[in-house]
């Protein structure tokens, strides 16, 4: 298929440029002169600089001893491993700081050093852009990919430190140490819109070809910008902060509030939703909620805005699913996540006179049996039938032989993750799935929208958008044609209301510990412990449901809510400020 060049030209350039030399991607002995002098090579480096785009994305960005996760391990959403050595778990145990060893925050691995390398690699390009083989068109082509690019990794280093040293187009020699303050807030911002929308103007009206499928697209400067609006406009950083150094204070956030900030942000996703360039996928027909599930099974569909190009693979398949289906359990949904989903008639499961305690995983908001694995779901089995998958305890004369099962030792949280998996793929079973990862998507705009022109006042205009959410759900509309939701919401009836949206539509989406933490409530969800479902059977087909906590203790602090900037990089640069509580 055409449309997955693209993706088999990235893994070629990953093996290729990891060794040291210029840009530490000396390119099997080819130097500048040669790589930047050929139209291949020169794609080549271009493709490099994408090949990390989903690096915060990815499902084993954290690697420890005995488990891997990502960033949704950092928050309420999820449990893993229950090990210290993957560094979510140093993080809502509190035990972060800039010297941490094995902790993917403060190496090389990829909160600091990911994303400079690549703004490096960027700047490079850019400098060399002019002497490149190709046509003046295609130029500006590259040119908007890059700033667009640039701008993608500066967005990571923005949310995780607040305001890092901008380099502009500055393009330093392997050997050189930056002597490069750290760039105010409100400065930061206007860079990367600045950068936007130049990028935009760039990529306005190209048309790639199927083999460019993947690449940076005008809507997707677009919607980055929306994602950056949004952020700047949040607690933590619209006037919010963290306590600490007052000389710090401009560098971490605006230091005053400023309502606009929402409208701003409300303007910028209601731009990319007036491109008319994006829809979700919907499907209630198939079954309800049925679009939701597969739309991320699918690299091309009218909702991806920004998304990172897979092979054709079942990495999901085994990082999620449960033993039974030869998975490994990788980031197991919490109670907490389980009972944020409505029923099927859109109101909660406290509000709803369908919710029936005795049997909670029916009538649930479709969206619910598509992100979570729950017992007694039918689903493949490794030898390809469907069957049962049971979660329960050994209890009340039951035995429970499911390797899926709970034990003293290790508690499972009674769920496994099921969104973005193909249903009909277990572990070891034969075939595969095409996917994309999807770094942006046109449900993320929708929320945007819905939260920022809420938070500017205007609560009433984000019915329409949480509607069109909750349609594609596959909840019912009801008599009212409301989807369960209550009529004349204040702004702090419909905060919750979108807050709770966002963490259901985009839950293991990368999202949730970047919204807890720019919303500030981090501090309320990270403590204790997080809720676990414990299951015993007491007949043959029924079962008592209890809540249990998880072996992890959460113990945020609120230095938190921002990283600290690496030691080693601290040492180098004395200029180089750390965030206040490291």
């Amino acid at each position: 298929m055409r449309k997955s060049i693209f993706v088999i030209i990235l893994s070629s350039v990953l093996a290729s440029c990891a060794k040291t030399g210029f840009l530490d991607d000396k390119t099997n002995g080819l130097t500048e002169d040669v790589v930047f002098s050929d139209s291949i090579q020169s794609i080549n480096f271009l493709n490099r600089i994408y090949a990390d785009a989903g690096y915060s994305f990815g499902p084993s960005r954290y690697t420890g001893s005995g488990g891997s996760g990502n960033s949704e391990l950092c928050t309420d959403n999820a449990e893993g491993s229950n090990n210290t050595a993957v560094p979510a778990d140093s993080y809502v145990q509190g035990a972060l700081s800039s010297i941490s060893v094995n902790n993917g925050f403060a190496t090389d691995k990829d909160y600091w050093n990911t994303p400079y390398k690549n703004i490096r690699r960027t700047n490079l390009l850019l400098s060399k852009l002019p002497e490149t083989p190709f046509a003046d068109v295609t130029k500006k082509r590259m040119k908007g990919e890059l700033r667009f690019l640039r701008a993608w990794y500066y967005h990571y280093l923005l949310i995780a430190f607040g305001g890092i040293p901008v380099l502009e187009d500055k393009v330093f020699e392997a050997n050189d140490v930056p002597r490069v303050p750290r760039t105010s807030y409100a400065d930061c911002i206007s860079y990367l819109v600045s950068e936007l929308d130049g990028a935009a103007s760039d990529l306005r009206d190209v048309v790639y070809k199927d083999a460019d499928y993947g690449r940076v697209t005008w809507g997707a400067c677009l919607a980055l910008k929306s994602r950056v609006l949004m952020y700047a406009a949040s607690p933590l950083f619209n006037g919010g902060g963290v306590a600490g150094d007052t000389e710090l204070k401009a560098v971490l956030a605006y230091p005053s509030f400023d309502k606009n900030r929402w409208q701003i942000a409300a303007d910028a996703a209601e731009a990319v939703i007036n491109t008319g360039l994006y829809s979700l996928y919907v499907d209630n027909t198939t079954r309800p909620g049925y679009g939701f599930y597969q739309v991320f099974l699918k690299r091309v569909n009218p909702e991806y805005i920004f998304s990172f190009n897979r092979p054709a693979q079942k990495e999901f398949e085994t990082f999620f699913l449960p033993p039974s289906r030869s998975g490994n359990c990788t980031m197991r949904p919490t109670l907490s996540l389980a009972e944020s989903f409505p029923m099927i008639d859109g109101k909660s499961i406290r509000e709803s006179s369908l919710f029936d305690a005795n049997d909670p995983y029916a009538n649930r908001d479709p969206r619910f049996g598509n992100s979570i694995i729950h017992n007694g779901m039918m689903y493949m089995s490794n030898n390809g039938t469907k069957t049962a998958i049971q979660t329960y305890m050994t209890a009340n004369g039951f035995t429970n032989t499911s390797t899926d099962a709970y034990t003293i030792v290790n508690k499972y949280t009674g769920f496994f993750s099921r969104k973005m998996l193909d249903e009909n793929l277990t572990g070891t079973s034969s075939g595969t799935t095409e996917r994309a990862w999807p770094l942006i998507r046109y449900a993320e705009i929708l929320l945007n929208y819905a939260e920022a022109i809420n938070e500017a006042g205007y609560p009433e205009k984000a019915y329409p958008k949480l509607i069109e959410l909750r349609n594609r759900a596959g909840i019912r509309a009801g008599s009212d044609g409301m989807y369960g939701l209550k009529k004349d919401m204040t702004v702090e009836e419909m905060r919750d209301i979108i807050r709770n949206e966002r963490r259901i539509e985009l839950a293991f989406e990368d999202q949730r510990w970047n919204d807890i933490r720019r919303w500030k409530i981090a501090s309320t969800v990270l403590t204790g412990f997080n809720t676990v479902h414990i299951l015993t059977k007491t007949s043959a087909t029924t079962y008592n449901y209890t809540t249990g906590y998880s072996m992890r203790q959460l113990k945020f602090r609120d230095a938190m809510y921002l990283l600290p900037i690496p030691l080693t990089e601290i040492q180098k640069m004395p200029v180089l400020k750390q965030n206040p509580g490291y």
